[in-house]
């Protein structure tokens, strides 16, 4: 199945090779997952021409684990995946914070590509922490 109409982009992070003078692309499925990589580690107004852009996790930090923060950042990232990511249907988003005692959080995210009807599973770890302050 000839899947181009899914998009090309540079690779996340941004790699260049030396002998060939260009950049490592990613198509299809994987530019999708790349695409909410970057969704995701994105702060609103980090990128000039589109401030919007983002999802603003940063601001995050320090808020204690409750109903209200699972639910703030369960709607922050729906929001930016309905305007920033066309290419997909949510199906899913589940907050694990069964890790939060160590400064994690796992955001799990099942969609569908619209086009080929496919499922996937994107996997965000949220460091509340710095990885100077781990054990």
């Amino acid at each position: 199945m000839n899947t181009d109409f899914l998009g090309t982009g540079w690779g996340f992070p941004p790699t260049f090779d030396n002998t060939t003078n260009k950049v490592a692309m990613s198509s299809d499925e994987a530019d999708i997952q790349l695409s909410l990589q970057i969704l995701l580690s994105t702060r609103k107004g980090e990128r000039v021409m589109l401030p919007d852009y983002g999802c603003n996790l940063n601001e995050m930090l320090f808020e204690p684990m409750n109903t209200t923060f699972k639910s703030y950042i369960s709607e922050m990232i729906r929001t930016s995946i309905l305007y920033y990511e066309a290419r997909i249907d949510l199906n899913s988003l589940l907050i694990d914070d069964s890790q939060d005692a160590d400064g994690i959080i796992i955001i799990n995210i099942s969609y569908t590509v619209r086009t080929t009807n496919s499922r996937f599973n994107f996997v965000y770890p949220f460091y509340k922490r710095e990885g100077t302050e781990l054990n």
